[in-house]
């Protein structure tokens, strides 16, 4: 299977889609990421990284878009390949197309405090300039449960739960006797998936608690033979909406601090001798700002 070829089709079917149906909303920001308290498998260090953040948001009649771009530059710390003195690059791409099955068929779903169900497909894209050189290209399918959520200060928010089947395909550069495979295939994999948006206000300082939790069962043995474990992921944030703070118009420039939670990262726990690997553990702080536009 071409995944390029697969994710391209998809992304041009979902694009085609959203231009065939009015916007009823759209959100699209720049972002910055800092933090110093980064890991990466197999190393012993923490990693500096400023991340460079596009987003995309916006939904029609029938469903939604969701679209973001992550460029993380790391210090030395995380070396690029070839020069132990100048950090890595990294790019990491996610789509995801949503369609509300309650609107295509014309039935209400709701149930409890959910709103409607949608089906929920995508892809992640990933490179980086290490020796290690990964292209993860993963694709997801699955059913969303979307909730009805109204911040305190009467502006809406959201919070979507999700279950996706998983597939990645991925690449290691190491060569042998690292890695006996330089081009994977994992095992099908479950993905539990939830993510928010609630905007709320504390006396005259309004905020947004935003964020994501993945979590990844195994995927099978890795490059060396090795199994895989279960990973959790989670990014959430805590933003200052400082534009309508200073009088110009809400969710226009968000500041605030961000906490990013990785375990078994990338599926990451023992090595073939079955010792505990290093580095597959974050707890990260950051400083995080949004231009939106």
């Amino acid at each position: 299977m071409n995944i390029k070829k697969h994710a391209a089709i998809f992304a041009a079917v979902a694009c085609v889609a959203g231009q065939a149906q009015a916007a009823d909303w759209s959100d699209t920001f720049i972002g910055y990421r800092y933090g110093t308290q980064f890991r990466e498998p197999n190393n012993n260090n923490d990693v500096t990284k400023n991340i460079l953040q596009f987003t995309h948001a916006s939904g029609y009649s029938i469903g939604q878009n969701f679209v973001n771009l992550d460029v993380f530059k790391s210090d030395s710390n995380d070396p690029a390949s070839g020069d132990g003195s100048t950090g890595a690059t990294e790019a990491y791409l996610t789509y995801r197309g949503q369609l509300y099955l309650g609107k295509i068929f014309d039935r209400d779903l709701s149930f409890g405090p959910v709103k409607d169900i949608a089906l929920t497909a995508g892809f992640d894209l990933n490179t980086k300039n290490t020796k290690f050189a990964p292209a993860k290209r993963l694709l997801v399918i699955g059913p969303t449960l979307k909730f009805d959520v109204m911040g305190t200060i009467g502006v809406p928010g959201f919070l979507d739960f999700s279950l996706y089947y998983g597939r990645e395909w991925n690449h290691c550069g190491l060569g042998k006797p690292a890695c006996p495979t330089e081009n994977i295939v994992f095992d099908p994999q479950w993905i539990l998936a939830a993510a928010w948006g609630i905007p709320f206000q504390t006396g005259p300082v309004p905020f947004v608690f935003k964020g994501f939790i993945n979590y990844l069962s195994e995927k099978g043995p890795d490059y060396a033979g090795v199994p895989t474990s279960a990973e959790t992921l989670m990014r959430t944030a805590l933003m200052i909406d400082v534009g309508q703070m200073a009088s110009w118009k809400k969710n226009t420039v968000l500041v605030g601090l961000g906490y990013e939670l990785w375990r078994n990262k990338f599926g990451n726990q023992y090595t073939k001798s079955g010792a505990t690997k290093p580095g597959i553990d974050t707890d990260a702080l950051m400083f995080q700002a949004e231009f939106h536009f």
